[in-house]
């Protein structure tokens, strides 16, 4: 993308749904470099029926710990365990990607600290830190998507020797974003999962990118993105752009000071 291009940007294309409270760091984004920010998911997740989970033939109850890494999971594991009447053990101990999925967990069990772990930053490599340090004692349940699973924790989990198992829960569908993406003209798109760069040619096999902007966050959308051919100008996170958001500043800031 050429300065020229970049300095265009004013339509800000993202591909999940809209936060719900106006004090959103988004909102604050727009504001700030007066940019429009239109929100749409680009993927929508199904439940795996109980029946359906049954055919993994996982015994939730002899798994000791289970990770998380979005709040969605947390959702479907809860639902299979209501659906199948599995009572989760009061020592289950809970792995969670940031300390905002940590805190859903308060919707469905006693939250203590001593149960419930977090990374530090909200990078893969803080979760596998505090997952190695009880790795010889837990017996782990990734809940994950069918079709989406972050795979660096799935090498991480073999590489070390962890005692684990996948549990499909739900699974990701591509949403019809044909008339979003006919009717505007981004300058930008940023992507979130491999299904929603999935999704995009779903519903645009012919896409060409001419020159919009892409902005992908997590290892695997990044692969996904670039095997697909796409150039990205943004490949969240890294240690100064945890977030999309603060990509997404540091990004914009740097076209405005070229101005």
């Amino acid at each position: 993308m050429t300065d020229l291009q970049a300095m265009a940007i004013q339509k800000i294309l993202i591909t999940q749904t809209r936060p719900e409270s106006e004090k959103s760091p988004y909102y604050e984004l727009s504001r700030k470099y007066d940019v429009e920010l239109d929100f749409h998911p680009f993927i929508r997740l199904e439940g795996i029926h109980a029946r359906d989970f049954r055919k993994q033939k996982i015994d939730i109850q002899y798994y000791t710990g289970v990770i998380f890494t979005s709040r969605n999971a947390i959702d479907h594991f809860f639902r299979i365990c209501d659906e199948m009447k599995v009572n989760v053990s009061q020592d289950t101990k809970y792995f969670c990607i940031t300390e905002a999925v940590a805190l859903y967990l308060q919707k469905f069990i006693l939250y203590r600290k001593r149960k419930v772990f977090y990374g530090a930053d909200s990078t893969n490599k803080s979760l596998f830190e505090v997952i190695a340090k009880h790795k010889a004692n837990e017996k782990f349940l990734y809940v994950c998507s069918e079709n989406q699973q972050d795979n660096d924790i799935v090498n991480w989990l073999k590489a070390n020797e962890c005692e684990f198992i996948l549990g499909f829960m739900y699974r990701s569908v591509s949403s019809n974003v044909k008339e979003i993406l006919s009717k505007k003209n981004y300058d930008m798109i940023c992507f979130f999962t491999p299904s929603g760069i999935k999704s995009l040619y779903d519903n645009l096999p012919t896409f060409k990118q001419n020159g919009k902007a892409i902005g992908v966050f997590g290892s695997n959308t990044k692969k996904a993105a670039e095997d697909a051919g796409l150039k990205l100008v943004i490949k969240a996170p890294q240690p100064n752009m945890p977030s999309m958001v603060a990509a997404l500043d540091i990004y914009l800031s740097t076209i405005a000071k070229a101005k």
